[in-house]
């Protein structure tokens, strides 16, 4: 990981309050984590609906073994676990820590209950404040990690509850639907020229960055634009009635073979109703599809053969985060408070807009090292280099990525199947 420790050190420094900015940041976090799941059923948190998605009870346990096991266990001389059975229960990934219970079988944890498993977090949370002061510059470093960890979480939570609601036939809400004004269509496209020539991507070890952000290095970008926006569900749905999803020419060989198998029709949550106008099923329950709204819940398949279709390309990696390093990454509509999230139309205007917030962005670079990458030594050096085979990066952020968690080196990264996330498009091309 690419944290900075003297960074760590000033902002476990006490305010006038008597608090240090990094207890507050991490006590903000957790008490997020419990507002997320205070309108779960002990039976909603429990539910696994595919094996990719974990129950909500799962992700808040697992941020909890996290900080208990790097920071409590090996940094604080005495400390004695909650549970000596938790570790198996909760440890996600990690081949250090040993044994765990498989992943497609979370949804049968019926046991600890989601209110044993809260108590549990209430512990940890005060052995941690009590030991903040005293922990050596590799923990603090790690409480870094954590918080920025169960922001991840916290985003997952969210997908994987929407996903596993989407398969009640009674379509429940979540969180009371928030009535909202039917927004205008957005102009079309205007296409907005990138940089030419070497530029500078990836973290520079400045603030905190995960490890496969890094490290800094200088790529080739030839002439190119980036569209001024993400796709719209209005612009998809002219992708569907022109046949997209039944054309063979738009799309790779995996992701053709994927939608024949699979029956693809539209975006996930997407359904037909019955006066023929399709509807989207989200946290607060089924409504008709915003046509202003960008397009989400496409996988890289999907983005590949849209953009195609549009006479236009994926923008790379380094495309797209050349672009960003001038825009505010807390901005746009992302992720403040429990409640329903969902994208949003954009505001016009010109320039770059919506590259943080809304939907995570495919791009079209495969998820890889960068040159000179090194994980970091122990456990937590599998968090992300293990996973850089067959998947594609994402950029920017979503409706529900906790704000402050993102930044222009970000990558998020899945297999380009997937599409469970808040994952949508923007255009680029060349010239």
């Amino acid at each position: 990981m690419t944290t900075d420790l003297a960074g760590a050190m000033a902002a476990s420094e006490p305010t006038a309050a008597g608090e240090s900015p990094l207890v507050e940041r991490l006590m903000r976090t957790r008490t997020l984590s419990e507002a997320l799941v205070a309108p779960l059923s002990d039976a909603d948190a429990t539910g696994q609906s595919m094996a990719d998605a974990s129950p909500s009870k799962w992700h808040v346990a697992h941020v909890t073994w996290f900080l208990e096991s790097f920071i409590l266990r090996d940094h604080v001389p005495g400390y004695r676990l909650f549970d000596d059975a938790f570790p198996f229960l909760f440890n996600s990934y990690y081949e250090a820590e040993g044994p765990r219970h498989a992943r497609p079988r979370r949804g049968l944890l019926t046991r600890p209950s989601l209110d044993h498993v809260l108590a549990w977090r209430r512990h940890v949370d005060e052995a941690l404040v009590a030991a903040l002061p005293r922990l050596p510059d590799a923990a603090l470093a790690l409480v870094e990690l954590g918080i920025h960890h169960e922001q991840q979480h916290q985003e997952l939570l969210l997908t994987d509850i929407l996903h596993l609601f989407a398969q009640n036939p009674i379509a429940p809400a979540v969180w009371p639907s928030v009535r909202d004004t039917p927004s205008p269509l957005p102009d079309a496209l205007h296409w907005i020229e990138g940089a030419d020539g070497i530029v500078t991507i990836g973290h520079d070890g400045a603030g905190f960055g995960f490890d496969c952000e890094g490290p800094a290095h200088r790529v080739l970008l030839h002439p190119h634009a980036l569209a001024d926006r993400p796709v719209t569900n209005a612009e998809w749905a002219e992708f569907i009635a022109d046949g997209g999803y039944a054309r063979a020419e738009h799309w790779l060989s995996d992701g053709w073979a994927w939608v024949q198998a699979e029956g693809i029709e539209a975006p996930l949550h997407w359904r037909m109703g019955d006066d023929g106008h399709w509807r989207q099923f989200a946290l607060d329950g089924l409504h008709p599809v915003r046509p202003a709204a960008p397009v989400a819940h496409v996988s890289y398949y999907e983005a590949d053969a849209y953009a195609r279709w549009a006479g236009a390309r994926l923008p790379t990696e380094a495309e797209w985060e050349s672009a960003a390093r001038a825009i505010d990454p807390a901005s746009g509509n992302q992720l403040d408070d429990a409640g329903p999230t969902r994208p949003r139309a954009g505001v016009g205007g010109r320039g770059l807009r919506q590259m943080f917030g809304d939907v995570w962005e495919w791009t079209g670079s495969a998820y890889l090292p960068y040159p000179g990458f090194r994980p970091a030594a122990g456990a937590v050096g599998e968090y992300n280099g293990k996973f850089m085979s067959g998947q594609f990066v994402l950029k920017g952020a979503s409706c529900a990525t906790p704000r402050g968690h993102s930044r222009a080196s970000y990558r998020n990264f899945f297999y380009p199947h997937q599409r469970w996330q808040f994952c949508g498009l923007r255009l680029a091309k060349d010239i």
